[in-house]
Parts: C-alpha cells; sequence; structure tokens
C-alpha cells in the first residue's frame, strides 16, 4: 500500500472509533434524560455502560493521540513522545535490529544455506547473460581506457620501471640463468651444434686451409708437401670436433662446462661486472627514452584493448567466452571447486555481517534522529495507527463493560 492508501484506511478507523465514542455519548445524553421521567432499571444500566465507555474512550484516545501529538494542541507534559525521543527512539531501534536480527546465532543459518556457485554456473550458462556480461564489462572498461590521461600513465610506466630497474642487478640474474643451464645440462646442446658446425666449416673449406697453409710456408718446401700438411690439419680438425660432437663426455666439454662455471660465478661475484650492466641499462634507460618507451608501450597497449573491446567477435571476447564457457560447467560439475567457492562466499559473508552490524545499527539510528519529528510521527502513525485505533475502540467497549459491572455490584450488594 502506498502512503495516500495508508492515509484513507487510518482515516477510516479514526471515524469508527470516534463514531463509537459519539454513540456511546448520544445514549448517555438519552439515558439521562429518560431517567427523570422513567423509573426503569434497564435505563440505569445502559447509562452506566455508556457513562464508561465515554471514560475509556477518551482515555485511549488521549494514551494514543499522545504518541504521535499534543492533544488538542496542548503542551500537556509526557504527550508527542514519538517526536520529543526521536533519537532514543532511533538509538533503541538500531540496537534492537542489531541484537535481535544481526547477531551470531541469527544469520548463522541463514548464511549456511548460501549456494551460490550453481545459480551462477546456471546464470553464466545462457548466451544472452554471457553476452550481457562481456558487454558490461567492455564499456566500463572502454569507458576507464578513455578517461584516462595518456601522459599520466605513460609517467607512471616509466617511474614503476625505473624503480623496479633500480634494484635489479644484472650481472646476478645473467650468472644465475647461465649456471642454471648448466646444472640442467641444457649447454650441451650447444656444444654438440657447434662442433658440427665447425666440422662441417673444415671439411667444406680445405681448399682455403691450403692456401693459409701454403702462405705461412717458406719457398723452399714443395706444393705437394704443404697440401698434405694442410690435409693432415684439416682432417684432424674435423675428426677433433666430430668426436667432440659424438662424444657427450668429452674431456673437451667438461673443460667448456668447467669454465663457463668459472665465468657465471666471476660474472655474479666481481663488481665490474655489475657496474658494465648498470652502465649499460643507465644508456638504455635513460629518463628521455624510458619515457619514449613507456609512451609507445601504452599506446600500442590502449589501441589494441579499444580494438578488441569494441569488435564483436574479436580475439579477446572469443577468448573470455571461452573461459567463462569453461568456468561455469566447472561451477556445475566440479562439486570440490562448488564446495570451495560456496564456503569462501559464507566466511565472507558472515565475517562483513558481523565487522559491520555496528554500521546497520548507525544507519537506523541516525537515519530515524535525522527526520524532522513531525515527519517521522506521521510515518508511525501511518503504519501502526490504524491498528491503535482498535485499541480505542476496545477501550470503549471493556470501559463500558467494566462500568456496567460496578453499577450492578453496587445497585445490588452496596
Amino acid at each position: 500500500m502506498n502512503d495516500e492508501a495508508k492515509r484513507k484506511q487510518l482515516r477510516k478507523y479514526k471515524a469508527f472509533a470516534t463514531g463509537l465514542f459519539v454513540l456511546m455519548a448520544v445514549i448517555f445524553i438519552i439515558t439521562t434524560i429518560l431517567q427523570k421521567t422513567h423509573d426503569s432499571h434497564w435505563i440505569g444500566y445502559v447509562r452506566a455502560f455508556s457513562e464508561a465507555a465515554m471514560v475509556g474512550a477518551l482515555a485511549d484516545w488521549f494514551a494514543v493521540t499522545a504518541l504521535f501529538r499534543h492533544p488538542l494542541g496542548l503542551p500537556i507534559p509526557h504527550t508527542n513522545l514519538i517526536e520529543n525521543s526521536k533519537e532514543k527512539l532511533g538509538d533503541n531501534l538500531g540496537s534492537f535490529v542489531v541484537s535481535n536480527f544481526l547477531s551470531p546465532k541469527t544469520i548463522r543459518p541463514y548464511i549456511q544455506k548460501i549456494k551460490i556457485s550453481n545459480f551462477v554456473g546456471e546464470w553464466l550458462t545462457k548466451e544472452r547473460n554471457q553476452e550481457a556480461l562481456i558487454k558490461n564489462l567492455s564499456d566500463i572498461i572502454l569507458d576507464i581506457l578513455n578517461k584516462l590521461d595518456d601522459s599520466e600513465v605513460s609517467s607512471f610506466i616509466s617511474k614503476k620501471v625505473s624503480e623496479m630497474t633500480d634494484d635489479i642487478q644484472l650481472n646476478k640474474i645473467l650468472g644465475n640463468g647461465i649456471i642454471y643451464l648448466l646444472d640442467k645440462n641444457d649447454h650441451q646442446k650447444i656444444v654438440t651444434n657447434l662442433s658440427k658446425q665447425i666440422k662441417e666449416y673444415l671439411i667444406e673449406n680445405d681448399s682455403m686451409i691450403q692456401e693459409r697453409v701454403k702462405k705461412g710456408s717458406y719457398s723452399f718446401i714443395p706444393s705437394f708437401v704443404d697440401n698434405k700438411i694442410a690435409e693432415k690439419i684439416a682432417s684432424g680438425l674435423s675428426d677433433f670436433f666430430r668426436e667432440v660432437e659424438e662424444d657427450t663426455n668429452h674431456e673437451i666439454r667438461g673443460l667448456i662446462t668447467k669454465k663457463i662455471y668459472e665465468f657465471s660465478n666471476d660474472l655474479k661475484e666481481d663488481p665490474k661486472w655489475n657496474d658494465e650492466f648498470k652502465t649499460i641499462k643507465n644508456d638504455f634507460l635513460k629518463n628521455d627514452k624510458l619515457e619514449e618507451y613507456s609512451n609507445d608501450i601504452w599506446l600500442s597497449i590502449k589501441k589494441t584493448l579499444s580494438t578488441e573491446l569494441q569488435e564483436e567477435e574479436s580475439s579477446l571476447k572469443k577468448y573470455i567466452t571461452k573461459n567463462l564457457n569453461e568456468f561455469s560447467q566447472n561451477l556445475k560439475t566440479d562439486e570440490k571447486l562448488q564446495n570451495k567457492i560456496d564456503h569462501w562466499v559464507r566466511v565472507t559473508a558472515y565475517k562483513y555481517i558481523l565487522k559491520n552490524t555496528h554500521q546497520a545499527g548507525n544507519l537506523i539510528s541516525s537515519t530515524v534522529g535525522n527526520w524532522q519529528g513531525k515527519e517521522l510521527s506521521e510515518k508511525m502513525e501511518l503504519e501502526v495507527g490504524k491498528d491503535l485505533q482498535f485499541i480505542r475502540v476496545n477501550g470503549t467497549l471493556v470501559g463500558g463493560l467494566v462500568g456496567l459491572i460496578i453499577y450492578t455490584i453496587s445497585h445490588f450488594f452496596i
């Protein structure tokens, strides 16, 4: 019911209660007049009933009216109670709600019934819900992207990159990376491939070796001797690198591994390498260059995101849709995931409600306290005024019966 309907209903019941009082007053006047001219016993009983009923009606009218306003506009003490006590009423109402509706014992049974995973899973299964969710998220992100100041974002990125790189020791990162590869023995693939390449190079370029030998040989040594020497050199070197390629336990491999380990430790511990890499980093990440890189990176990200979010069949939206489908299916079928999510929601909701119960009490208290006194009285009367009119009706009838009983007792026993 709206407020207007409540007002009509309140006026109706007020009129009924007042009408009953007027009826008792009319009966009292008539019986009083009749008593002067007639000696019938029933007139006394009716007069006693109506007289007491008027008293009861007036007393309850005063009590009900005193709750919401001053009776007849007279500032009688302890009347207009709601308006005069609205702050106390707000505090008590807030405390009552918190104590009786937001206590751990009260909310725990409702929290334990929460099963949000099935609901979310079913909701996400429907295509129109997925489309609406993706569209709303896209609109929100696009709005944020368009409102962001490009220069501020670029400055933020460059600042954060500068802060992160200040503490980065590239020499230790590189040294640890090399040691990691050595520990996994992955460098042996490089040694094998390099040995193969050198072997094939020697075989394919034996004429160059001959020319080198002839160039460094004495003039009195015959050419066939130089060719034989060059052949032996090329053959020996190619055989050596073939052995290294084919023999995974070749001693040269161990020697190479040892030297790389020594170099890695030197790279990590020697201060000169730290200074070298810091110089390289500072040259590469100068403020002007860093800002330029950050601006280019941000504009590229922004353009890509805007394009992906605006296109209906973009790769990003397809990827999100795919993951939403997988997630919704998991929510419907994976009992372990369901229990995990539901438990998290319950615990979070329980903690949040208990943590903020005082806020609910403060909200009720401040809301009631901030209402105008007259407004609060009117609101309360609209809500409970109709039922309070029955107090007036009952007061009229009960008062009349009590008056009749007293008259009867006094007439027969006193």
